[in-house]
This record gives structure tokens, sequence and C-alpha cells, in this order.
């Protein structure tokens, strides 16, 4: 029997079965083992599988055949397979990982455009259902913006840290580098949410995202919590480190999977797919995890065949990850990568300094470590349509290696998505400011404060800071409120009444979606996700049931309808001084194209003047109602004469309940 025999479909990386046997691949190469220690766990041990040259025993290379697969259709995932060189992950003479720079060249037949993509290490080409370690199987991923012939040309060299460094001394490896062929993409057939109907989600210079083919802006909403969605069960090599936090099973969502959605291995994932299309379902269109959080606050999540082997990757699990996402983007939605935490980004502790600190990259530089794990990710999702990269939660790595991390994935990503970073509430200035205009290539915050009434401010702060920096910024609110509290649940959700745990009275869904949602939307802002407090049961790190807030989903849904329905919002800015909110506080929000449309948010109810100084036109006045959607109605006023300082009348009903006045220029 082989040493290493590939994983059975339901064996998910036993840490302590495969550091036994590395233990005996040492003796048996002569190598010097890690000093034994009363304390030390299997994890810690694993570090054991650096100084394993090979795992044996060996099996022939490929024979450089390409596959072409998936749809092949505009914005569809395209993949490209090489039956290449072997290769298993615990190799380290070359690592899979490290050693070999395996990329592919794509071109349009028009001559643009044409990217160069970052291929991976594969297994055995179905390492998702086979929980293979081993193979010759090289891949990349393309979602072509095109319909018509499309060449391509991979490149396999192998050299000392070939794949983080441009500058090593590499070889090519024969007969697999410089193969080549071409594929016909033909037009999307995809309609409705499906992202693949819409193109790409780009950054355009603008405040919001633009998809390529519609055209049409975006605004996000969707869950923030539970940073430990991939901490999950049905994925191989995860395990739970904290006895506080176990693993998901997304039991709540199993009813929402649907006969025709993926799984792998005979009908493992069907909680987290149903998860996603519940989310979907509610008109969110966004979510956001770690992938890396290790030594975290949930620590059960990493993208390695074992918690410390971070230079060693974990082939079935990432597999099993990208069935996911690709789902999600079928339901159509945006993915937000956080890439690390507060605990694990450098040599730092929180807001603390200088500690040693064994789960970060590279002690927070741009390292052998973090440029693999930035090497593999863009590798295997940068094809998404939607996503973001966020350089980490609660970040505290130097300005200087922000700015690195971020200009190595844009280096990296033949697609250029969005790159964002989140800090915390109290170093918004300190970690934003160095970072503005051309000091350096991230455009967009990922906001967070303690108290939710301070939202609508910081939001106009940030969009109104980046734009006069001349490269305006896709600002999000992605925790809003206390860390104990953020998004409660519903009303009414298993009882809950409004308390917390502790019995403390707490905000409302209601409060957030006066001060949260429709505070960012009406500064500016381009998104919102809801972070859940950890003094409720379905909090950021044990929630598994999005039902908890399904209230405010529907919240969310009415926003963007009205906003996608009925204003050009991305011409549009935040002007609170027209309704008298000179400190930009939550009394009243303006959202205006000043003489031609004006939307006016009231928390409370009841009137307001507007100033339509200069522009002496009929205007019309409707009222939208935030709680119940629907069309915009009458009011008191239905016409107002511009030029000066006018009153907007009242809503139709529910006068001191929130409502949304429309005013317009008429022709």
């Amino acid at each position: 029997m082989p040493l290493f025999a590939s994983r059975p479909a339901s064996f998910k990386t036993t840490l302590v079965w495969r550091c036994a046997w590395l233990s005996l691949i040492c003796f048996w190469f002569g190598a010097a083992t890690a000093q034994d220690s009363a304390d030390e766990t299997p994890d810690e041990q694993a570090t054991e599988i650096e100084i394993v040259p090979l795992i044996l025993p060996r099996q022939p290379d490929g024979d450089g055949t390409i596959r072409v697969s998936g749809e092949l259709k505009q914005w569809h995932k395209v993949t490209l397979s090489l039956n290449g060189t072997f290769a298993h992950e615990l190799d380290n003479e070359p690592n899979p990982f490290i050693g070999y720079r395996v990329s592919v060249l794509v071109t349009h037949e028009s001559g643009s455009p044409d990217y160069k993509i970052p291929a991976y290490f594969a297994a055995d080409g179905d390492a998702a259902n086979s929980s293979a370690d081993r193979g010759t199987i090289w891949r990349a991923h393309l979602s072509p913006d095109k319909p018509g012939r499309w060449f391509y040309t991979f490149t396999v060299l192998r050299g000392a840290q070939a794949a983080v460094d441009e500058q090593a001394i590499v070889t090519e490896i024969e007969p697999f580098h410089g193969r080549s062929g071409q594929f016909t993409v033909r037009p999307s057939d995809k309609t409705g949410r499906d992202l693949r109907a819409h193109g790409r989600l780009q950054y355009v210079g603008e405040r919001y995202l633009r998809f390529a083919t519609t055209g049409r802006y975006f605004l996000k909403i969707g869950a923030d919590a539970p940073e430990t969605l991939l901490g999950y069960e049905d994925f191989d090599g995860t395990v739970a480190n904290n006895k506080n936090v176990p693993l998901k099973s997304w039991e709540p969502h199993r009813k929402d999977w649907q006969s025709t959605d993926p799984t792998w291995q005979l009908g493992k994932g069907k909680g987290l797919i149903g998860a996603i299309n519940y989310l979907s379902s509610t008109g969110c269109n966004a979510f956001s995890f770690l992938t890396y959080n290790a030594g975290g606050d949930g620590d059960n999540v990493w993208p390695f065949v074992s918690r410390n082997a971070k230079r060693h990757y974990d082939c079935s699990k990432l597999d099993q990850w990208g069935v996911v996402f690709d789902h999600a983007t079928k339901r159509g939605m945006y993915l937000h990568f956080k890439l690390q935490e507060t605990e694990n980004d450098d040599n730092r502790v929180g807001e603390k300094k200088d500690s040693k600190v064994p789960t970060s990259l590279d002690g927070g530089d741009l390292g052998i470590d973090r440029k693999v794990y930035c090497r593999e990710l863009v590798a295997r999702f940068g094809h998404l349509l939607a996503l973001n990269w966020n350089l980490g939660e609660e970040n505290t790595q130097s300005t200087v290696q922000q700015k690195a991390m971020a200009r190595y994935i844009q280096r990296l990503d033949p697609y250029q998505h969005l790159i964002v970073v989140h800090t915390y509430p109290n170093q918004q200035d300190s970690v934003y400011r160095p970072l503005l205009g051309d000091q350096s290539v991230i455009s967009g915050c990922s906001l967070q404060n303690s108290h939710i009434k301070d939202t609508h401010w910081q939001t106009v702060k940030w969009v109104e800071a980046s734009t006069t920096a001349k490269k305006p910024w896709i600002v999000a609110f992605d925790e809003s409120g206390s860390a104990a509290h953020g998004q409660p649940p519903d009303l009414g959700y298993k009882g809950f009444t409004g308390r917390d745990r502790k019995g403390k009275l707490t905000y409302t869904q209601h409060d957030v979606r006066r001060q949260t949602l429709w505070g960012t939307f009406m500064g500016g802002g381009a998104g919102v996700e809801y972070y859940f407090g950890y003094q409720f049961e379905q909090n950021d790190l044990l929630c598994e049931d999005w039902r908890s807030r399904d209230q405010s989903w529907q919240d969310c849904r009415r926003a963007t309808e009205f906003f996608e329905r009925h204003l050009p919002f991305w011409e549009m800015k935040n002007h609170d001084a027209l309704v008298g909110n000179v400190e930009h506080d939550n009394d009243v929000y303006c959202l205006a194209r000043p003489g031609h449309i004006y939307a006016i948010y009231l928390p409370r109810g009841g009137t307001r003047n507007l100033d339509l100084g200069g522009f002496d036109r009929l205007f019309s006045v409707g009222w939208y109602d935030p709680r119940n959607g629907g069309e915009v109605q009458k009011g008191t006023v239905q016409r107002v004469n511009g030029g000066s300082l006018v009153t907007i009348g009242l809503a139709p009903n529910k006068r001191v309940n929130d409502w949304v006045c429309v005013v317009r220029r008429v022709n």
C-alpha cells in the first residue's frame, strides 16, 4: 500500500493521520523532526511537512493535452486544464504552489482584450469529489468578455520561488510549456439575476461599480455575518480549533436547496448552497466571509492542508469553495473576500503592536507566504464576475504593507477587481487618508463604526474625501453598530423582543433601516452589509440562519428597488444642506442632482423645506414608503414652483413613520 493514497471521498484531511505518516516519511529520509513538546498540537507538528522533499510513490507526468470545459459563452466560466507535471499537495522540492509558475495568455481574435491568467495545481482535476491530493492537472479559469474566437498559450516554468518571484531563475518544462489552442465563445443566454446576463462588475472611476454588459450601476445589500461562513462541516480539511465556535451545518437552510443545485461527494453542500439561495431570494446581492482566520475569533477557516502549513494548499477544499462561489454568481451574488483578520494580519495583536503572531503571513509583509496566498485565491476565484478583495478585517498592517499587498493583488488579477480595506472605528483617518487618490491602488473602503447614529455622516465624509482626492471610492458600510449588537434579529424571531442575552433593550431593525441602510445610501454610499452582534444567538461567529434577519433583508430590497427604479442615483450627490442639515445628522437626508431631481429621506416623517433657489421651474412631488415599498404616491402637495425655499408637504399616511419624498423637475 502506498504511503499516501488519495483521500477517500469522505475523508476530511485528518491532521493527526497526516502528521503521523509525515513523521515516518521524515524518518525514512533521515530528516530531523521538530522537537517534541508536551503541549504541541498536531497542527503545530504539521510544520514538519516543510522538510519532506517529495511524497512517494511518484506517478508519471501527464501527456500535455489541454481540455477546454464549461459553457463556452460570454461571461461564463471557461476552464483550461493542462494534463502536465505530476505533483502532490505536500511536495517541497519543488512545491507545486511555489516552485512552478504556470499561467495562460488568453487573447480575443480582435486583439483585445488579452489576459495573463495565473493557473494553479488542481490535483486530479476532480478533487471536490475525489478528495485527491495529487495529480497532473494544472488549471486556469476565464470569464470571456466577448463572443468570438479566443486563443490561448500555456507558460509552464520551474524554479526556486518561481510562482512568486518574477526575477527567479526558471526552466521551461517540456513538453508542456508553450502548448496552445483556441476555442469559440457564443453570446450569453442568461437572464434575470444571473450575473452572466450582466457581465463583470467593474470599478470605472466613479462612486458606484458598473456592470460591463448592461452598464447598470450596482448597489450592494447583504450579509456581513457570519465571518465564519466557510467554517463548514461539508468542506474537506475543515476543523474547529475553538470549542466555542463549532463547524456549521447550515441545517436551517437545507430546505432552500433545490434539485438542480450543485453538491459534491454525493450530496454534500446542501445547507450552504441553500443559504445562498435564500439570501438571493430576498433580493439581497452580497455576502462576506473570511478566507483565513487561523488564530482569530473563529479559528476554523484556512485554505491550507492544515492550519499552519501555509505553503501547501488543500486542492479539494478549495474546489469545494469554488462550487459554492460559482453557484453564488448564478444567483446574482457579489462576493466579499476578507483575506485575513486583525488577529493574524501582522505581528500586532488588535490595536497593540510588537507581538509575534505565528499565524500571520510573513508578519504582515509581502513575503513568500503572503504572495502565494494571494496568487492561489486570484487564480482560483478571479474569474468570478462580482467580488472585492478586502485586505483584511480590522486591518492593522502598516500603510506600507497595505500598499504593497494591494499592488501585488492588482498585478495578479487579470480582471482588476475592486480592492478595499476595513479598519477599526477609531482608526478611519489614520488608515484611509494615506491611501486616498493616487497614493495607492485601493479604490474603496469597508467601513465600521461603533454606533449606528454615526453611519450617515461617516459615509458622506469618505465619499467627499475620496472625490476631493480625484479618485472616488466605492464606500460601503459593512459593520455599522456596536460589536455587541450590530444588526439585531427581527422582532418576533424565536420570541425576540428587542433585548439581548443580558436583557439589555437594544435598538431595533427599524432604527437600523433608518440610520444604517438609508443613512448610507443617502450619503452617496455604494453598499450596506449587516454585521450580527455577539450578544445574540445568531451572531457573527455562530449564525447559521439568515432568516433571523428576514424583515431587514426585505427593507434592503425595498431600498434598492427605489433607487434603481426611481433615481439616476449615479448622477446624484449628498446635498443635506438643501434641507437644512448642514451637520449631516440623522434628522433628514437629501440626495440630489440640483435642478433636476431630489430624494429627501425623513426618518420620522413630517415635512421639510427644500431649497430650490436658482431653479425657477415646475417640480412634481411624490412619496415612497420604505417600510412597504410599492409605487411613488401622492401627498398633500403635488407640485411646487422652484426659485426659492419651498415646502414639500406631508406623506399620504402614517406621517410619523419614515418616508422618502421625491421632487422631480417636470419636463
